[in-house]
């Protein structure tokens, strides 16, 4: 089977929507019966997002095969069939640890280890395993173009073409034409520089998709296209919109869809997007709207709870009933009170760890029972509702968990390792007991010796 790569780029600014862009495009290519997936390149030097602030990154996407991953593979997930592995999501931090791992096993004959060739090859490497077996395979390149970090990854997506050869690679770049309300009009200029700083390192953008927030007349296009030295039609206009789900839909009205096959020379039938049709509908005709609560401590970041946040309004979906999520940070409850939970239909607690805030979420466990509000509890959730019921129920008052008092008297939750360890070591106490009894024991079937 013949792999093609489509790569995503973003210029301008920061939060541009790559991964949502990249998992709509997916899902389009995906409705023409092509086998494709998606996959992420971060070039923070972290090994992984799963010991990062959930204030500063986001939620942490743990996929099937156990690899805590981006939050844009949730997307990825939600919008395309195939799921994500730990092959679809890697970082600058992993790239460096393996090439080092391989050089103090000199694997490498003591040569210079340098970004090129020796980190450059590795991202290839692993975008090819991650690539094996698909039709398409459209990798999002995080961060923005200019910025430092990601100069091994770009320099890497450059030689790709080399190796395999520019019919199989398409060179996607996200920018942001920006409105300038003084003057009402729109600026194209950021993109071409942008375009530009692309140039210098060798890449050709082959599609522009412009986020604006107003619409682009086709003056602007054509200019866009004459500066960046793109064909018109691959000049996408990609306006704000009320929901992310609409996004496929225009991507296929403006037939990106027909150029990338065009440019792959692949044979596949038109995009059906009838049931991408149905979820817009569903969502813009509701029967009822419901208010479920979710209490956490990093609400301030409504990304850190993104795959709960986007399960609710799936369920709501689902039901035809919109579903309206209010954010409550559980430190304020602690403070004033559970009048913050009034007019709630639902509580639900995520997951999540740490004894901060945690009283707060047992005030909202306890509203929610003796109100008789329907709660739903995730990891740390459903143990602060065991505690609350073993507290004010059950009437054991000092019941708690060892993660937030590691010597409380009851505690209902363990970890898991410390109960592993404590048997151990009990088991171990018994049977040296057992062997010093033994040992003081006569022989069987002998009859003990006088002294």
């Amino acid at each position: 089977m013949t792999t093609n790569y489509i790569f995503v780029t973003g210029g301008v600014v920061s939060s541009l929507g790559k991964g949502i862009t990249a998992a709509s495009l997916g899902a389009v290519l995906e409705a023409r019966n092509l086998n494709v997936t998606i996959m992420k390149l971060d070039p923070y030097i972290n090994l992984d997002p799963g010991t990062m602030n959930p204030l500063q990154h986001g939620e942490v996407f743990v996929t099937a095969d156990g690899a805590e991953t981006d939050l844009d593979l949730g997307h990825y997930e939600r919008f395309i069939r195939n799921k994500m592995t730990r092959y679809n999501n890697f970082t600058t931090g992993s790239i460096y640890a393996e090439v080092l791992k391989k050089e103090r096993k000199g694997d490498y004959l003591g040569t210079t280890i340098q970004v090129i060739p020796h980190i450059t090859n590795e991202i290839k490497k692993r975008i090819i395993i991650g690539a094996k077996g698909y039709n398409i395979v459209l990798v999002e390149i995080g961060g923005t173009v200019g910025d430092i970090e990601s100069l091994p990854f770009l320099e890497a997506i450059r030689q790709m073409a080399v190796d395999v050869g520019k019919k199989r690679i398409i060179y996607i770049h996200l920018t942001l034409i920006p409105y300038i309300s003084a003057s009402r009009e729109i600026k194209t200029k950021p993109t071409q520089h942008s375009v530009k700083e692309l140039l210098s390192i060798g890449i050709q953008p082959d599609i522009l998709i412009c986020r604006s927030e107003y619409p682009i007349s086709k003056n602007e296009k054509e200019k866009i296209a004459l500066f960046c030295n793109v064909p018109e039609k691959a000049v996408i206009a990609l306006q704000d919109v009320n929901s992310i789900y609409k996004i496929p839909k225009l991507l296929k009205l403006q037939k990106v869809d027909n150029y990338i096959c065009e440019q792959f020379n692949i044979l596949a039938p038109e995009a059906n997007l009838s049931e991408w049709e149905k979820v817009i509908h569903d969502e813009e005709n509701t029967l009822e709207t419901v208010t479920i609560g979710m209490i956490g401590k990093y609400v301030e970041l409504p990304d850190a709870y993104k795959s709960v946040i986007e399960a609710l309004k799936h369920g709501g979906l689902k039901s035809r009933i919109a579903v309206k999520i209010k954010l409550i940070n559980s430190q304020h409850i602690e403070k004033k009170g559970v009048i913050l939970l009034h007019s709630l239909d639902g509580i639900l607690i995520p997951g999540g760890f740490g004894k901060r805030g945690i009283k707060g979420k047992l005030l909202s466990v306890r509203y929610a029972r003796e109100k008789k509000i329907p709660y739903f509890g995730i990891c740390l959730g459903m143990q602060i509702a065991i505690i609350e019921f073993a507290r004010h129920v059950i009437g054991i008052k000092d019941a708690n968990s060892t993660e937030f008092e590691p010597r409380c008297k009851y505690p209902i939750i363990n970890l898991i390792k410390k109960c592993i360890y404590k048997n151990k070591k009990k088991k171990k106490k018994t049977k040296q007991k057992n062997k010093r009894q033994n040992t003081k024991q006569p022989p069987p079937n002998r009859t003990p010796t006088s002294p």
